[in-house]
């Protein structure tokens, strides 16, 4: 007596293999058109807008503070990196130092000094950094004292630091450039955006070198995550036209035996029987490993 007939058409997928499986993979394509592929275009797209600024910022002269910044001191119409040409004096008595920056993949302290123009305007100024040295006291070379005329980067104020400013040391060190902080450190009426220190410029500890104009390979990534979401629910549709071919021809094969039981009114022939095991042996082992037997 013959076993279960091979299921084909849509009930052979309704198992928990294929089911998840297809679930997987809907998701996965979800995550890579809506997720991956936006996140990558759009970290592409903003380093390719801070280039267009950084190159803008070498095509035009200084402008003066006025034009750069708001009466709040907040950076105009996108203007980051853009210079300013600045007049008046630092105010060294008080300095924050911005604590284990990186430049260039070293670590380093950051010398963030008040400076304020002759206006009366007092705007934080990153004047450069000091490599950190292991077992070694930092030392910050001071800034000049009397009137200085400057040239700057505008820079965009950054968030809150979640660590707490070590006011233990002198001066008191901070973990991000955030202005309300050295505010209220300093007792400071500061500029809400912040300006760095052009290269060769009166306060100078080390320069500051610009970001590298390198839009890295987020484009290509961006195009890989939707190629990748775009091929895998064409595999799974190669491996269910796979899967179904060969649910037919093991399909076909039992219709075949049960016809030449029929006419021969019992078992068919010993030899026909082992020439179609034979053929169904070689065409399982094409079957994917979702199949399941029946």
């Amino acid at each position: 007596m013959r076993g279960a007939k091979t299921v084909t058409g849509i009930q052979a997928f309704l198992n928990p293999g294929w089911i998840i499986t297809t679930l997987l993979v809907i998701a996965f394509s979800y995550a890579a058109f809506t997720i991956l592929s936006p996140w990558q275009l759009n970290k592409d797209a903003q380093i390719v807008a801070r280039n267009e600024l950084i190159e803008q910022a070498f095509e035009f002269e200084p402008g003066a503070y006025a034009d750069i910044y708001d009466a709040t001191g907040i950076i105009k119409d996108d203007a980051e990196w853009m210079r300013a040409k600045l007049t008046g004096h630092y105010l060294p008595d008080k300095e924050v130092i911005l604590r284990l920056r990186p430049v260039a993949n070293t670590p380093a302290y950051h010398a963030l000094t008040p400076f304020q123009l002759d206006s009366g305007e007092i705007i934080v100024v990153n004047r450069g950094f000091e490599p950190f040295v292991a077992g070694e006291e930092l030392v910050m070379p001071a800034a000049p004292q009397g009137t200085q005329t400057i040239i700057v980067h505008a820079r965009k104020n950054e968030a809150l630091p979640n660590t707490a400013p070590m006011t233990t040391t002198q001066p008191v060190q901070v973990y991000g450039i955030n202005t309300k902080q050295i505010s209220e450190l300093t007792q400071l009426k500061l500029a809400t955006d912040y300006a760095q220190l052009a290269e060769g410029q009166p306060g100078e500890v080390h320069f500051i070198p610009i970001p590298k104009l390198d839009r890295g390979n987020h484009l290509s990534y961006g195009f890989q995550w939707i190629a990748f979401g775009i091929m895998a629910p064409l595999g799974l549709g190669y491996f269910v036209w796979s899967e179904s071919r060969e649910r037919r021809r093991a399909r076909e094969e039992e219709e075949l035996m049960e016809t030449m039981d029929t006419a021969a009114g019992g078992e068919p022939d010993p030899h026909e029987q082992q020439n179609l095991k034979m053929r169904s042996r070689y065409g399982n082992q094409h079957k994917n490993y979702f199949k399941k037997n029946s």
